[in-house]
């Protein structure tokens, strides 16, 4: 249904998928969703500013899923759980924010509402007067009479994410007010406590890419404290993997299961992986100083599967290769679009998303940190790999990177 700016519609679901999309190409600006909670028309606190950078409200009802590209498309979704949105909440605001020009540079710009149970649209609206602005207030859903409607908006922001967070309410951390925005997104833990006050919002941001692939921590501020490393994914077209039938990827009604796993090397020539196979997780404060979280089969930008690097022992480390492997679910990663993100203690978060992948691969190289003089250099690999016929994905990793180890079988 698209609708007219001004225009509302009534949305009869539980839960919907907040989709705002748009064409890229040469020169047009990158853009993130955002959502506010509001009450008065103002937010509570700044926790009820959900953004890449704060992607999950801690009542759970509002959630950043992430980006996804497929051919010259690009969507950004949030999800909210209307029946678990809190009674005070009397509206969220739906908006957009450009990264790297203003609103009038990018094409088929939109947002529509879907029912998340069953994909079906219930509301769309098309911005096609935009100009100088570099934020947009593209919608919100509302309360009315005890049900729920979404309202087509349209009002811009030349002053950007900051001007807009800041009109409703938002306090902004000062440093972070003249750094150029770069990017991020780092999932915070879910408490089901009311939101407390938890401080400014950072809105700076670092984007790895083809064209810019590497960042300093050091330069980032990342030199200490704990760094956490999660990868995020969604299945936006389904795999077709162990059987020729389309749909969700299952192996005997199994769902698809990414491994986060990470090869190290360290100062003193010990090497080894850190994975959930065969129980190799690893420690925090004694060597390997990297830590497996634990092992995740829903993807979502809330939990998804989490490194940790204690970068107070960032001298030990030589080189890390952070990398997934499918353990099972899926022949390869054809139709997965994944997001990586690293989150220092300290300093701007870094992230990065994957392509597309067009080749039968079944492991993928995400990041390499590498010690240059005791500060850890992180570059961008996203390089999908091919094993030969009984070669694990392991051993293939290894191979293409020279990590020299010997490799046994091993199970979950």
């Amino acid at each position: 249904m698209t609708m007219a700016k001004g225009a509302n519609v009534a949305v009869p679901a539980a839960a919907v998928r907040v989709e705002l999309g748009w064409r890229t190409g040469p020169g047009v600006p990158d853009a993130d969703a955002s959502a506010l909670l509001l009450v008065s028309g103002k937010v509570r606190t700044d926790a009820d500013f959900v953004f890449y950078n704060q992607p999950a409200h801690t009542s759970g009802a509002v959630r950043h899923e992430g980006k996804a590209t497929t051919g010259g498309a690009v969507t950004d979704t949030l999800r909210v759980d209307l029946a678990r949105v809190e009674p005070a909440i009397e509206r969220v605001v739906l908006a957009a924010s450009a990264d790297g020009g203003a609103f009038g540079r990018v094409p088929g710009l939109y947002i529509r509402v879907l029912d998340a149970a069953s994909g079906t649209e219930l509301a769309r609206y098309d911005s096609t007067d935009a100009t100088v602005e570099t934020a947009f207030v593209l919608g919100e859903l509302y309360r009315r009479q005890g049900a729920w409607k979404f309202r087509a908006i349209g009002q811009g922001y030349d002053s950007g994410l900051e001007g807009l967070a800041t009109d409703y309410g938002i306090t902004v951390d000062e440093p972070q007010r003249a750094a150029a925005p770069t990017r991020a997104a780092t999932p915070p833990p879910m408490p089901t406590a009311p939101p407390s006050a938890p401080g400014p919002v950072h809105l700076t941001k670092v984007t790895l890419t083809k064209s810019a692939p590497s960042v300093s921590l050091a330069k980032q501020g990342g030199t200490s404290g704990a760094m956490r490393v999660n990868l995020n994914w969604e299945v936006r077209k389904q795999f077709s993997g162990w059987g020729s039938k389309r749909g969700r990827a299952t192996a005997g009604h199994r769902d698809l299961d990414l491994d986060l796993c990470a090869l190290y090397e360290l100062a003193d020539g010990r090497k080894g992986v850190v994975q959930a196979l065969g129980n190799a997780f690893g420690a925090l404060h004694q060597p390997p100083y990297i830590h497996l979280d634990g092992d995740d089969r829903s993807g979502s930008v809330a939990t998804g599967e989490n490194l940790t690097i204690n970068l107070d022992h960032k001298d030990a480390f030589r080189r890390i290769l952070v990398f997934v492997t499918i353990y099972e679910g899926a022949r390869s990663f054809a139709d997965l679009h994944a997001t990586v993100t690293l989150q220092p203690l300290k300093g701007a978060p870094i992230d990065f998303s994957l392509d597309e992948c067009t080749v039968p691969s079944t492991v993928c190289a995400l990041a390499l940190l590498t010690n240059d003089g005791g500060d850890l250099t992180v570059r961008r690999e996203a390089r999908y790999l091919v094993p030969d016929r009984g070669v694990s994905p392991q051993r293939t990793l290894d191979r293409a990177y020279g990590w020299g180890m010997n490799w046994t079988p091993g199970r979950k």
